[in-house]
């Protein structure tokens, strides 16, 4: 099966159906340091010796936490009415 194959079209899923977008707090957010905001339970993870390859992390993401209104202005300019979103805790 190639891409020519398939018929992706949103009328194919009906009146019903809600597109909608996703994300997940630690992959986006970073700012551990800001506003008093702290570390997560994943920032603390990875802070661990020999937890992650190669020592990556989260500190700096894509800076949501700073943009997370022109964020949900482009989800809305998308016209995707759903945002499904996680809040990482302590």
């Amino acid at each position: 099966m190639s891409k020519d194959d398939v018929n992706f079209s949103a009328q194919n899923f009906g009146d019903t159906f809600k597109w909608g977008v996703a994300s997940s707090a630690f992959q986006i957010e970073g700012a551990v340091d800001i506003d008093g905001k702290g570390a997560s339970i994943w920032d603390n993870f990875t802070e661990r010796k020999r937890t992650v390859l190669n020592g990556e992390h989260a500190k700096t993401a894509c800076e949501h936490y700073e943009r997370y209104k022109e964020d949900i202005d482009l989800i809305k300019a998308l016209g995707i009415p759903c945002y499904r979103f996680s809040i990482s805790f302590e």
